[in-house]
């Protein structure tokens, strides 16, 4: 169950923001992504939430994204190694932050040469789904590894093929279910889950939210709202188009724990 989330308040500089226009085309209206923002931290404290709001950061367009430069869980913390330039000083910001919540003999980082970014990692119980992607490589994914078996979690590597991240194309919601693009379906570390496959029309759905049961669904995919209110979850919809414009969606704009 999670108790407390960390969140960061997007920059003006958002508009020059990493983008595939994979989400969405077009420059992000700053304004409008400051509504969502914070209809987003509301949603959060609603569900029970102590949320942590950081202030934006105009050194780094794509601060907001505040999942990338950790990965954060119960017994510990790792602060990342974001592989793009513009984005590499994030980790060295969040790290205050972190130290707020763990004390630092939990606190581990990711070095050179390895890379990695917080959205290529998906927990299950306490096993990490690690993808291997332009943002996160092999050697990243090893020192990962490395720290959390000291702390009785396991690992593994998954393929990203398809885009920039792993939670991209692959989402768990818990009780065994997850959403997953037609590729990650046949992916054979997830043949025992019960895998509701996304139409390609909606693959932004993909990353919806578990917040304690509640799963919170990007706005405007009726065909993923189906399947998750099908399978019983309670939801609540949430408007991110302006984020989605640089590649952004809900998992990517918080640190949950």
């Amino acid at each position: 169950m999670f108790t407390k989330a960390i969140t960061k308040k997007p920059c003006k500089a958002l508009i020059d923001g990493i983008s595939t226009a994979m989400f969405g085309e077009g420059t992000p209206i700053y304004e409008d992504a400051v509504k969502q923002h914070d209809k987003y931290v509301a949603t959060l404290k609603e569900l029970g939430l102590d949320v942590t709001e950081l202030e934006a950061d105009e050194r780094y367009p794509d601060s907001c994204f505040v999942e990338d430069p950790a990965v954060v869980m119960e017994r510990c913390a790792v602060i990342t190694n974001p592989a793009t330039d513009s984005r590499n000083g994030e980790k060295l910001e969040i790290v205050s932050t972190i130290e707020k919540f763990y004390d630092k003999s939990q606190i581990f980082y990711i070095e050179a040469p390895g890379t990695m970014e917080g959205g290529d990692v998906m927990k299950v119980g306490d096993h990490f789904y690690v993808g291997l992607s332009d943002r996160t490589n092999a050697e990243g994914a090893k020192q990962f590894n490395d720290i959390v078996t000291k702390f009785g979690y396991t690992s593994s590597t998954i393929p990203v093929t398809e885009g920039l991240h792993l939670k991209d194309f692959v989402i768990y919601l818990e009780n065994n279910n997850m959403l997953v693009s037609t590729l990650m379906d046949k992916e054979p570390s997830f043949k025992d889950f019960n895998r509701f496959v996304i139409d390609p029309d909606e693959l932004y759905a993909i990353n919806s939210m578990n917040i304690n049961g509640t799963i919170l669904v990007p706005d405007g995919y009726p065909k993923t709202r189906k399947i998750i209110e099908d399978l019983g979850y309670p939801i609540k919809l949430m408007d991110t188009s302006e984020f989605g414009k640089i590649d952004g969606s809900l998992t990517c704009l918080s640190l949950r724990f």
